[in-house]
């Protein structure tokens, strides 16, 4: 199997296939009543608190719904991705999670400010779940926008063989498009009898670009087609769940509004040649304007890598709206700010991050630190694995005082760099002011940058600060930070 094996061109469109499409979009046009989960089984709703039953356990799935052998997974509640959970701004949430895997497990909630307790690394933060056991996770999101959940316990395998799924959190008054949308996007390697091709960790990957696969899923499908249409207005929630793979996908055709980062509203604006960049783990949120001609499907073209370049999906246009509306000024798609505490500059303590190691690092080659499976180190420790216990903290931050970090990416790799429990404000890259004022919790650094984030540290808790390229993460690219 090759990329090819996912390409689409534009074309005609099957009678068919674009009936398909259509029950397809009624089915997705169908509203969530307030207060409600996008899945109902396994969900209540009483007196204000949101309560969620996950189970984590093997399960089989068939990424092109055909007659064909389904791929043998590892799911949340049998399904690659996950239930889709919507909840509320602010209000109570419990998810208790069922392990049934042969290992153990937790769920980081990523993106999410919770209290430590509930943030999912295995040893730092909570124990983890045995087989058989369960655990209680309960927080109130603080804020809206789009976020998502995975293993970080056997994380590699874990992940690697399908547990993820998406967090929404609802805004009070949300922007008035016509449809709410979602793609999870997640590389695989299967063999020719479509199973999970093994081999996860493999040293010289971890000390490259990491585990990338070679077929590339929307929320679990190889041929899924989003149908649409003509006129439009549609919010689309990026996801890349990949354990590696960066991605940089052209909406060119749509006119692509950003309006939100990992989660968090930013000013809206128009992505550099109509193309967003995601780094493993980032998230963007798009307002696109549709068009096109009925029974055509048109491709959505990933071009980060340029000699693997391939049409990740389509969209199929059903036909025109006759309420079809221009999506007027670039302003009016501005959401409401989370409750973020504004970085106070001025008084900013500064810490100095160097990201070191790999294959053509700046350190001579691969790093041989404190453990043996080590090849990347922050400030020149390395912390491998998916967390434990006794993990000494890079800084001690103290409370409510705003940070200053510059991160450099001493390495010939990228990093996209995640910190648990806070959002940040990306101020500078490579010198250069970030325009639109964006708010992340992960940040994607090329060979050889500099990034300046800062943040308020009010959340206290240690908190992992780890590359999101999970080989990366689990051969030494890891730390963390202590607020006290």
């Amino acid at each position: 199997m090759s990329h090819r094996d996912i390409g689409w061109s534009s074309r005609s469109f099957s009678r068919r296939q674009a009936l398909a499409c259509l029950a397809g979009l009624a089915a997705t046009a169908m509203p969530v009543r307030s207060g409600q989960a996008e899945v109902a089984s396994g969900r209540t709703v009483r007196s204000g608190l949101q309560e969620i039953f996950l189970t984590a356990s093997a399960a089989d799935h068939n990424f092109w719904a055909d007659s064909g052998p389904a791929t043998g997974m590892l799911a949340y509640d049998g399904k690659v991705p996950g239930p889709v959970l919507r909840v509320k701004q602010g209000r109570p949430l419990r998810v208790t999670l069922h392990n049934r895997l042969e290992d153990d497990t937790t769920i980081h909630w990523h993106g999410i400010r919770l209290p430590n307790a509930m943030d999912g690394v295995p040893g730092l933060t909570q124990p983890p779940v045995h087989s058989g056991e369960a655990f209680v996770y309960e927080f109130s999101p603080p804020d809206a926008g789009t976020f998502w959940y995975h293993p970080h316990a056997n994380s590699l395998q874990q992940q690697g063989r399908g547990l993820a799924g998406v967090l929404i959190v609802e805004e009070d008054s949300p922007p008035a498009v016509d449809r709410d949308i979602h793609w999870v996007l997640t590389d695989w390697r299967l063999d020719d009898e479509r199973q999970i091709v093994g081999g996860f960790g493999n040293p010289m990957e971890a000390g490259m670009a990491g585990r990338i696969g070679s077929l590339v899923s929307i929320n679990g499908s190889f041929r899924q087609q989003e149908a649409f249409h003509d006129g439009e207005i549609v919010r689309l929630r990026l996801i890349n769940a990949c354990l590696a793979r960066i991605m940089r996908l052209d909406f060119s055709r749509y006119n692509p509004i950003v309006i939100a980062i990992d989660g968090q509203p930013c000013d809206p604006h128009v992505p550099v040649d109509g193309r967003v960049l995601l780094g493993p783990a980032m998230r963007v949120d798009l307002i696109l304007s549709m068009n096109g001609r009925p029974g055509r499907l048109y491709a959505i073209r990933d071009d980060f890598y340029p000699a693997l370049s391939y049409d990740l999906s389509g969209f199929v246009c059903i036909g025109s709206l006759s309420r079809g509306r221009a999506p007027g000024d670039i302003g009016q798609w501005s959401l409401p700010r989370n409750p973020l505490p504004e970085p106070d500059l001025a008084a900013a303590a500064r810490i100095g991050i160097t990201i070191q190691g790999g294959m053509m690092g700046g350190m001579g080659g691969m790093m041989g630190t404190a453990s043996s499976n080590a090849a990347w180190a922050i400030n020149g420790s390395s912390m491998t694995g998916d967390g434990h216990a006794g993990m000494r903290p890079l800084a001690t931050l103290e409370r409510h005082r705003t940070y200053h970090l510059s991160i450099s990416n001493d390495t010939a790799w990228w990093h996209p760099m995640h910190l648990h429990g806070l959002s940040f404000l990306v101020l500078k890259k490579n010198g250069e002011s970030v325009p639109h004022r964006k708010w992340a919790d992960t940040v994607l650094l090329a060979p050889r940058d500099l990034v300046e984030i800062a943040f308020v540290a009010d959340n206290p808790g240690d908190w992992m600060f780890h590359c999101h390229v999970t080989d990366h993460q689990k051969s030494g690219l890891m730390t963390v930070l202590r607020i006290t």
